[in-house]
């Protein structure tokens, strides 16, 4: 039985997503969906990316991973490097289909994929108008089957690009970016538990949110080493800095992005002190 994950912008409260699983479901005989998540915000396709990334090392070879957020190709007789194709990726034994719109290039370790190649069965002229129903799922459909990709299109030997926000990375300091808001009010943030070891070096130091008055001093190892409602900073699962409240979730107090003010695209600062710093020093003349 093949595996097919579904993550896309269609949301729940229309009927597209039951009209795609109907899809595969009259074309697959055995098969079982998985939904990574539907509420991608429209044509986020970095958000997109941030909800794969942290999946795909669950799902065991061959599974089949479909991205449906900005998904419409785009294919013109002009200009042949305006064009959004579909793709079909092969990347440590998992499949990825989807738009050229530069998803592909946030996929986790895609520089190393196998083979990726464009889909060219454009025969029906409702193609590109239903490309789900008429591109995509059929897509899906032959790799199900088994067939090879090479019968499947032509080799892509280059996609399109797509950039995410990075960490800066000064003397001491590193400035994140809240990249991210979980449904328990927790904040994400582009800052990976490797980068802090590499630039703190085991030195004390302040995390610093937009609000100055709000800062954590130490990286807890899980959410019961403060108590019900306080802020802390742990590192997730995934390797990311989050940062949360206990307990915090809306009709107990509230989570860290409401209580904290912290939203996507807020900066997250922090600041290292290494032995011999001035505010090490100031520290050892404050002491009681």
């Amino acid at each position: 039985m093949r595996i097919i994950t579904l993550t896309t912008d269609l949301g729940l409260k229309d009927h597209y997503v039951a009209a795609l699983k109907g899809q595969l479901m009259s074309k697959i005989d055995a098969c079982q969906m998985i939904d990574i998540s539907h509420d991608v915000q429209p044509f986020n396709v970095a958000e997109a990316a941030y909800y794969i990334n942290n999946v795909i090392e669950d799902f065991p070879e061959g599974t089949i991973h479909y991205i449906g957020v900005d998904s419409l190709p785009y294919i013109s007789i002009g200009a042949a490097e305006d064009n959004l194709y579909p793709l079909v990726m092969e990347l440590n034994g998992h499949f990825f289909v989807g738009c050229d719109n530069g998803i592909f290039s946030l996929i986790k370790d895609y520089e190393n994929a196998t083979k990726i190649i464009r889909l060219d069965d454009f025969s029906a002229k409702s193609s590109l108008r239903f490309p789900t129903r008429n591109i995509y799922v059929p897509a899906i459909v032959d790799l199900c089957k088994g067939k090879s990709l090479s019968d499947m299109g032509e080799d892509m030997p280059n996609i399109r690009k797509a950039f995410t926000t990075q960490p800066t990375i000064l003397k001491d300091l590193i400035k994140g970016t809240v990249i991210h808001e979980d449904k328990y009010g927790n904040v994400i943030v582009n800052i990976t538990e490797k980068l802090f070891n590499e630039v703190g070096g085991g030195n004390p130091f302040t995390i610093y949110f937009k609000n100055s008055k709000y800062f954590i001093e130490n990286i807890s190892s899980n959410y019961y080493d403060v108590p019900m409602g306080e802020k802390l900073a742990i590192f997730n699962d995934n390797g990311f800095l989050e940062i949360a409240i206990n307990k915090g979730v809306q009709g107990n107090g509230g989570g860290a992005a409401s209580l904290l003010g912290l939203h996507v695209k807020d900066v997250i600062r922090i600041e290292f002190h290494p032995k011999g710093s001035k505010d090490r020093i100031d520290d050892l003349f404050t002491q009681d």
